[in-house]
């Protein structure tokens, strides 16, 4: 059996929300429900989700500020815009923070779950031949495998997403908060000082090639160049 499909949509308008989770997990999709954009910021950086829908008008944080917040960090996850707001101007914005897909409201529910599958497909398919190469190292997230030609690592599951994340944004800074949120669930003091020593251990793993390094930008975070 397939495991569900995970689903982050986020949609302000309750009764509109819920017509679309209950349709959504009427087709086997495992749905997440926020219904402003800080809490789906939040359901992101706790959980792994296959594709994210969004409304554009939401209270607190809009759709067009958590999919730029979304794109610092995963440059690959699928993003559907999801919304009443119809200026070309909006639908070129829109594709600019790095949406694959956009549709408009009033909308067609039957055309929303085919484009939702196709774009959630997508990313499975993707998932499944990420592997990374970084300098002399090979490193495959599946097996938790950091190789090089004079030894090969077997990273903890910690390490593991850590080194993912720095691969997925390699030569960009990450933040302190963004790293914690998404690794350790929790940016507090403790989970501070504990992601540093991650960090230590992953640059000893790592100095078989001198260029590849994980550079602390003092007060912002991390970048992995290479």
């Amino acid at each position: 059996m397939e495991p569900k499909l995970k689903i982050l949509l986020a949609e302000d308008e309750s009764s509109l929300g819920l017509i679309i989770k209950e349709s959504l997990e009427n087709r086997d999709f495992e749905v997440t429900l926020c219904e402003n954009g800080e809490s789906a910021l939040e359901a992101f950086y706790k959980k792994s989700f296959d594709a994210i829908v969004l409304d554009i008008m939401m209270p607190k944080i809009d759709g067009f500020s958590v999919a730029t917040e979304i794109r610092k960090v995963d440059k690959v996850i699928p993003i559907l815009f999801l919304t009443s707001k119809s200026q070309t101007q909006d639908v070129v914005t829109g594709f600019k923070i790095g949406c694959n897909d956009y549709i408009r409201k009033p909308f067609s529910l039957e055309e929303l779950i085919v484009r939702i599958i196709a774009l959630s497909e997508r990313k499975l398919h993707i998932d499944k031949k990420t592997n990374f190469q970084i300098g002399k190292y090979h490193f495959n997230p599946d097996t938790q495998l950091l190789s090089h030609p004079k030894e090969t690592f077997s990273l903890t599951n910690r390490e593991a997403l850590l080194l993912e994340l720095l691969l997925k944004n390699k030569g960009e800074i990450i933040a302190r908060e963004t790293i914690l949120n998404m690794v350790w669930e929790n940016d507090d003091f403790f989970s501070g000082r504990s992601m540093d020593v991650f960090i230590t251990r992953l640059r000893k793993k790592l100095n078989l090639d001198p260029t590849v390094q994980i550079i602390n930008s003092r007060g912002r975070g991390y970048k992995l160049i290479g």
